[in-house]
């Protein structure tokens, strides 16, 4: 833990069985990104409709994402971490 939080830990959400954590690279539109996964996977993610006025995803923000079971590389978003929360999850090692 570094000296400025304090020691606190905060829970944060972790995937599911069918969730993955994911980068975003690049901002397409449409209520579209490309997101790199956790998998290695290159895929385009869609920002769910309650998330759009709510929540402003940028790229490189870390998010997790739900990849579609009839289309592997398309997924949804599900949740976006904010920076401390990434950094935490970097250095927990859940993610690079």
């Amino acid at each position: 833990m570094s000296d400025n939080d304090g020691g606190r830990r905060k829970n944060l959400r972790m995937p599911d069985d069918d969730e993955v954590f994911a980068t975003v690279t690049n901002m397409l539109g449409a209520n579209r990104v490309k997101v790199r996964c956790a998998d290695g996977t290159e895929r385009t993610a869609r920002i769910p409709g309650k998330m759009q006025k709510r929540i402003w995803i940028r790229e490189d923000d870390v998010v997790l994402v739900e990849p579609w079971d009839w289309q592997d590389e398309k997924a949804d978003i599900k949740w976006r971490y904010d920076k401390q929360e990434a950094d935490q999850l970097r250095e927990e090692g859940h993610i690079q």
